[in-house]
């Protein structure tokens, strides 16, 4: 017969709980929960993008209805638990209900904290903690236009925020010196502060209230100083207490919170305690990655499994406050031998600052770029001393580059999603033993990214990396957004979109930081809009892309670099072989486009062999404009009618480094029997006697297209001005992810001869792609693979009409 768990409390940490057994024995107990709203569970970090217009309620319902029937739990709503009888284990609900227990979970949570003072209970003065709180918001917002937070912590400036979009005039008071005091150090809580002022938020520091003004509804606030505040809404948000009441009455050791052991269990037999209303080692947690810590340990312990004690937490906040990202985790506080490092990039507003004590990491706080965070935090988590990092790059390994959230390459045993302690090793698994195909079923199987959703753009860059990179070119560019290429590059034109971030916000893109898939479509569309005045953004590259080599399976990677045209010298030839010696690269060999290639390089040697191989890189995996693979030609070859050596030498070293939508392959044959295969080219030339053959659209692979015969030009400068009307014309009608085959399929053979053939156009082209080939070449970030200076030649040209095809 099965035992009767009853779990009071029908919100995150307790539901999470329930899952956990669930998976472990379903059939093992009859399960009632007693929740207080009308709701089913839902999540709550959700209700800020509730208000921001950005979701609805359903969309944050996490387990609806049909899960507690599919499940046989027993759902009671709207009838909170109001006493325990612990001598014959009943629950009583407020509305008369008994409830009979083997075991009791208190999952009670946590009561937000409402200033004592005069004038709290007036109309218009609300917390920000459940859906009813924030519809009430709402509707105050639809009424009035004043509103007054008070409190400068996360939920206080989210609930600010979310009024201001609501059309309200919003004024965060805080009595620290700071926002976010608890989480971030002065400097980046100023940073926060200054960025959400130019937002349009007004903000008052160090501001004690003493009263709330109005007589039935609130119509400002006093302050201690005597200065006073007009208003129509007050928000607090000002912190939360453990809701620990209940089990007080029914006999439970009570401090902060409910006091548990490192097994969950309450000091009454039978009885547990697990979220926001329990008190652990003297320490309460109001994040929820502790809570499901708490869930894992006490399933094992209710099913019988032999659990491995709770320790407590490292707890870490990573999110986005109104377009602001910040990233804290661990102890931030200046105590006895704690010292810090700390890096300020005043110019792009990035702030990087890493506690240490006793050569560990003991707290982190970031702020703008926050890509290390992860990094950092799997570095706190495990121990890992630092006396061998870079302390100058802020803790960098050696050939690691700054700012990287290379998913793919970290250890299984680092966390991805930190809100639901899922390492990489489990969603890989996941992936493999499930046939796990997208991030909904990796968070229905792992529960990665089901909470703040952060980690989301990883789990789906496992999940390519281990599928096989996907493309989406027919309706939306990804799950993220219904526009299509053309409507996204239309709109970045007309509303003259410069960064990603613009795009995701202005475009509606339902995740306001994209994801794996259109971080990077958007980034190139970006490039070839507005080279001149978009900045590249490497995070949103591909790995292969920002680490100019290839991740290999086993997570080394390989080194490609460039041999224009195929040619390569003695010195060359003793330099690889020095670099491949010395670094007892495994595998050094000969590639399909007439490199050679140093194959199981580790990461952190990748600077230093680009270094002393003194050569740029192929971007034999980017996106881009990638070799050029010639024969000997007539200076060598019998059969050779023309330099194809010479020709494809000149066609690298002018287009190389620009980005494509997808990889642009080129081959140069000296005569008609195409020793290098230029039919199934990109751009494909056959040299003839009486001068060159142009072919476009070939692609190999796993799908072979013959390219076509477009016309036969003279001059290799000839060649050279179709091959770069032809890459800008691609660059500006090529959805990301497409090849030039189904490009010129979806487009027509015709249309884009046609284009091509307009010499005013073919001028147009060529000029915009000097802007942008310009920007490349005097971008920092091609300094590893840069080896000249171009005088960069600008235009002023309008790209709008060559944005789709025709005129």
């Amino acid at each position: 017969m099965r035992e009767h768990l009853v779990l009071i409390g029908n919100g995150m940490a307790g539901v999470r709980l329930v899952e956990e057994i669930l998976e472990r024995d379903p059939e093992r107990y009859d399960i009632t929960i007693i929740g207080k709203e009308c709701y089913p569970n839902y999540n709550r970090i959700m209700l800020s993008n509730v208000l921001q217009n950005k979701m609805t309620v359903d969309e944050i319902i996490t387990n609806p209805y049909t899960w507690y029937e599919e499940n046989k739990i027993t759902l009671i709503n709207e009838d909170p638990a109001v006493g325990v009888d612990t001598a014959n284990k009943i629950v009583t609900s407020e509305k008369g209900l008994k409830i009979p227990y083997d075991k009791l979970v208190f999952a009670t949570g946590s009561h937000p904290f409402i200033l004592p003072i005069p004038g709290s209970q007036k109309d218009g003065v609300v917390a920000f903690r459940t859906i009813d709180d924030t519809a009430e918001m709402m509707e105050a917002a639809g009424k009035h236009k004043q509103a007054v937070v008070i409190g400068g912590g996360l939920l206080g400036l989210e609930a600010a925020k979310g009024l201001q979009l609501q059309g309200m005039d919003v004024t965060v008071v805080h009595l620290a010196k700071w926002l976010m005091e608890t989480q971030l150090d002065e400097r980046a809580g100023k940073l926060l502060q200054g960025d959400l002022e130019a937002q349009g938020l007004k903000f008052l520091l160090e501001h004690a209230t003493t009263e709330i003004l109005g007589d039935e509804r609130v119509t400002g606030l006093r302050f201690k100083d005597g200065s006073t505040i007009d208003t129509e809404l007050v928000v607090m948000s000002i912190g939360i207490r453990p809701a620990a009441e209940l089990a007080r009455e029914a006999g439970l050791e009570v401090n902060r919170g409910i006091v548990v052991n490192d097994f969950m269990e309450t000091n009454l037999p039978a009885i547990y305690a697990i979220g926001e209303c329990v008190e652990h080692d003297g320490k309460t947690y109001g994040l929820v990655a502790p809570l499901f810590e708490q869930g894992k340990v006490l399933a094992d312990v209710l099913n019988g499994i032999e659990a491995k004690p709770y320790q407590g937490s490292k707890t870490f906040t990573s999110l986005k406050v109104s377009g602001c990202d910040l990233y804290s985790a661990g102890n931030i506080m200046d105590t006895e031998g704690m010292q810090s490092i700390e890096a300020f990039d005043g110019v792009n507003r990035n702030y990087k600052k890493v506690f240490i004590k006793d050569n560990r990491i003991e707290g982190i706080v970031l702020y703008g770029e926050t890509a290390d965070g992860n990094r950092y935090y799997n570095m706190m988590k495990k121990g890992q001393e630092i006396a061998d990092l870079q302390s100058i790059a802020i803790l960098q390994a050696a050939g690691e580059e700054a700012g990287s959230d290379d998913v793919v390459a970290w250890d299984d045993d680092e966390t991805v999603c930190g809100c639901n302690g899922v390492t990489k090793g489990d969603i890989i698994r996941g992936i493999r033993d499930k046939g796990l195909t997208n991030v909904a079923e990796v968070g229905k199987v792992t529960k990665a990214g089901t909470s703040c959703g952060k980690c989301k753009p990883q789990v789906q860059t496992l999940l390519e990396h281990e599928l096989g990179e996907g493309v989406t070119a027919s309706t939306g560019i990804c799950s993220c957004t219904d526009l299509n290429r053309d409507q996204v590059m239309t709109q970045i034109y007309a509303k003259h979109l410069t960064t990603s971030t613009d795009v995701f916000k202005e475009l509606h893109f339902s995740n306001p930081e994209g994801c794996a898939k259109c971080r990077p479509a958007v980034n190139f569309y970006l490039n070839v809009a507005f080279p001149t005045e978009h900045k590249d953004e490497r995070q949103s590259r591909y790995v292969n892309e920002r680490m100019h080599a290839n991740i290999q399976k086993d997570g080394t990677f390989s080194v490609i670099p460039r041999m224009r045209g195929g040619q390569t010298n003695p010195q060359q030839l003793l330099q690889i072989a020095k670099v491949a010696e010395k670094y007892n690269v495994p595998l050094v060999k000969v590639t399909g486009s007439q490199r050679i290639g140093l194959y199981g390089v580790k990461k952190q040697d990748l600077p230093a062999i680009w270094k002393e191989l003194d050569m740029v890189s192929a971007q034999a995996y980017a996106k881009a404009f990638r070799s050029v693979k010639t024969c000997v030609g007539k200076n060598f070859c019998r059969f050779g009618t023309q330099d194809s050596m010479g020709l494809g030498i000149k066609l690298e070293e002018r287009f190389e480094f620009i980005d494509t939508p997808h990889k642009f392959k080129v081959g140069v044959s000296a005569c008609p029997r195409s020793c290098v295969e230029s039919g199934v080219k990109d751009f494909g030339i056959i040299c003839v006697e009486n001068g060159y053959q142009i072919y476009i659209g070939g692609n190999g692979g796993t799908e072979v297209k013959e390219a076509q015969l477009l016309m036969t030009v003279e001059t290799e400068e000839e060649v050279i001005e179709y091959c770069g009307a032809l890459l800008q014309y691609y660059r500006e009608t090529g959805i990301y992810g497409e090849r030039t085959a189904p490009w010129v399929e979806r487009l027509g053979f015709d249309a884009v001869k046609h284009i091509l053939s307009d010499a005013a156009k073919r001028k147009d082209l060529i000029e915009a792609l000097d802007v942008a080939t310009a920007v490349k070449r005097k971008d920092p970030w091609h300094e590893v693979v840069g080896d000249r200076d171009i005088q960069e030649k600008l235009y002023s040209i309008d790209r709008r009409e060559l944005v789709t095809v025709g005129d």
